[in-house]
């Protein structure tokens, strides 16, 4: 029988937002490449992320699990073989550090402060570490935003496993029903519909497309200020 507690916090809407690419821009790390790789700097970034996704897409598939950061790191070293690109273990270790200071898109803080204000439940829901979520989210300046950080991690799979859907409900105490996973990554947001939850799929890029599956976003916003008038909509 669930607890007085446990139902008052169902009422609220949850939303879970993805962090890298949805919240954090994983293209401030552009910026070093450029120092290093020069005009190679754009081709390495957006390598270096397609292998980090798809590593994680093939070890949660084939049930091997390593953590977001070793993804990252085995995806760094791919790059470099792919673009015949030579690091020392310094240059790597400072890429990798990268990671855990990249900043926000420009309308993160202030949309996340007026979901707060009206009473929504937010979470960082990611497949990196608890820790090093964390700690990312204190260096951009958002982390007070949030009531808790839930990581893959405590399940050993990555998104779209249903196995890591299921597990943010179980943890945020919330029902799929009136819970909303906001990405801008389509598979995390196919993933979230397909485990019952409702999605919003930040469109940041209008060049972008949604795969042309069954499954389609709930609601598309290309920022995420925009997020509020479309959950009022709903009527959540």
């Amino acid at each position: 029988m669930q607890s007085k507690f446990s139902i008052l916090f169902i009422m609220n809407s949850t939303l879970a937002f993805d962090v890298y690419g949805t919240l954090i821009d994983t293209g401030g790390v552009y910026k070093m490449l450029e120092i290093k790789v020069g005009t190679l700097a754009q081709a390495f970034m957006e390598i270096w992320r397609a292998k980090q996704l798809e590593y994680s897409f093939r070890r949660g598939l084939m049930q091997n699990y390593v953590s977001f950061s070793i993804s990252t790191k085995q995806s760094l070293d791919f790059t470099c073989l792919q673009l015949n690109v030579e690091f020392s273990q310094q240059g790597k270790s400072e890429l990798m550090h990268q990671y855990t200071i990249l900043p926000t898109f420009a309308d993160v803080a202030d949309s996340l402060q007026m979901l707060k204000a009206a009473n929504y439940r937010l979470f960082a829901f990611s497949n990196g570490k608890e820790d090093d979520v964390r700690v990312l989210l204190q260096n951009a300046g958002v982390l007070h935003f949030f009531e808790d950080v839930v990581s893959v991690d405590d399940v050993k799979t990555f998104k779209p496993s249903p196995v890591v859907y299921e597990h943010f409900l179980k943890k945020s105490m919330s029902l799929k029903t009136n819970s909303w996973l906001i990405s801008g990554n389509p598979f995390d947001v196919t993933g979230a519909i397909s485990a019952g939850m409702r999605a919003v799929w930040v469109k940041r890029d209008p060049k972008s497309h949604f795969d042309p599956w069954e499954i389609q976003p709930t609601e598309t916003i290309n920022k995420l200020s925009d997020l509020i008038r479309v959950l009022i909509a709903q009527g959540r």
